[in-house]
């Protein structure tokens, strides 16, 4: 039998060079993990991540071998926790009905575009669903980041952060929504931003203030929380690196995980990543965890305010290697499946693999495009965002 989907390769490329011009700057931004292409739907891989050293210690000659400075290596895990089809299909009455007009093959590379672009869409809401790990926040809700021309605080204070966090000064990225790209566009045109040709690889702008920065159409905004008037234990002091918050029974109403909050006397804007509520309102016994590296201002003991910060766009800044991205093909039967044929195509923007198969029926046929993938924030330290 003839390889079927020979023919439709320049139909699939014609495709995918389309569907990789959508702004979709998260996946190219993000590490792909070829690892993880040996896990199952469900399966976890673990991915080892270093502690970090404890304070140096004097160095004593001495003709005997000092203690073993062991360490217990941390690890993470990634889950491939989609596998995804795309599907359409054709039976031969309606082939021929398109026989004496536009024709069959038209329609079907139109169809082929859709379906990728649909996977690609998908698998980058799953990366921005990921701005409710990230550590702590820039940025003045409902005020767009770029707004002032030739001014780039918004990405040097969101990289400030990365920074204080001690991430790698090199492979930092920024992806910004579109608002915010507009804005980039329209504010930043001056002769010191150099644009090329990066602007049509994924909405890449440009580098600048050591990140490059991309857009993105599926930037969440989320609507903040209604805690109101809540306070801390008055009996817990704050130290830094504490990550859980203990609230005192104060004010109103519940936050969840992706709100932002902040704390008297200290500045910096916390992502909450998850919440113990008893009820509706704060009581004894509730408490915010905060992504790491946790609170960065010592404070003693007693009831601090909190406040939540107002509902806004996320924009992700990040190193490339905080964010795991896994894909593979989904799996098959080692003995086949009905599968017609089955080939796969990358895309060279985005770097996704797809599965392209031909289903044959009783007078029809059914085409699927598919991939499976799973996303994680190994590193929320090496995470930040700017809210607008």
């Amino acid at each position: 039998m003839a390889n079927t989907l020979t023919n439709l390769l320049p139909d699939l490329y014609a495709a995918l060079d389309v569907v990789s011009r959508e702004m979709t700057g998260l996946i190219p931004s993000v590490t792909m993990d070829a690892r993880i292409d040996r896990a199952a739907k469900g399966q976890s891989v673990y991915i080892p991540i270093a502690p970090a050293n404890a304070a140096g210690e004097d160095i004593s000659p001495t003709m005997t071998l000092p203690v073993a400075a062991d360490q217990t290596i941390g690890n993470t895990s990634v889950v491939i926790s989609k596998a995804r089809s795309f599907p359409f299909s054709w039976n031969g009455n309606e082939q021929g009905h398109l026989s004496t007009g536009v024709g069959y093959l038209p329609i079907r590379a139109n169809q082929m575009l859709q379906a990728m672009r649909a996977a690609v869409n998908e698998v980058e809401a799953d990366l921005s669903a990921l701005q409710k790990t990230f550590s702590r926040a820039y940025g003045t809700p409902t005020t767009t980041p770029f707004g002032t021309a030739g001014d780039f605080t918004d990405a040097t204070q969101t990289l400030k952060i990365l920074k204080d966090n001690g991430a790698p000064l090199t492979d930092n990225q920024l992806v910004v929504n579109t608002a915010a790209g507009a804005n980039f566009l329209g504010k930043q045109s001056s002769s010191s931003v150099q644009f090329n040709d990066s602007v049509m690889r994924q909405g890449v702008f440009m580098t600048t203030s050591g990140m490059d920065i991309r857009e993105s159409s599926f930037i969440q905004t989320q609507t903040a929380g209604a805690m109101a008037n809540a306070t801390t234990l008055a009996a817990d002091a704050l130290t830094v690196g504490q990550t859980t918050i203990n609230l005192a029974t104060a004010g109103t109403g519940v936050v969840a995980a992706g709100d932002i909050i902040t704390l008297a006397n200290d500045t910096n804007k916390y992502v909450v990543t998850s919440v113990t509520f008893a009820g509706v309102n704060p009581a004894a016994g509730d408490s915010i965890v905060i992504a790491a590296p946790g609170i960065k201002v010592a404070q003693a003991a007693g009831a601090r305010a909190i406040t939540v910060t107002a509902t806004s766009a996320r924009n992700m800044a990040f190193n490339r290697s905080a964010i795991i991205l896994a894909t593979r093909m989904p799996e098959r039967p080692q003995e086949g499946d009905m599968a017609l044929d089955v080939t796969s195509i990358t895309d060279p923007r985005t770097g996704l693999t797809f599965e392209v198969a031909i289903y044959p029926g009783h007078r029809m046929i059914r085409y699927e495009i598919s991939l499976a993938w799973g996303v994680k924030n190994i590193k929320p330290e090496h995470t930040a965002l700017l809210i607008g």
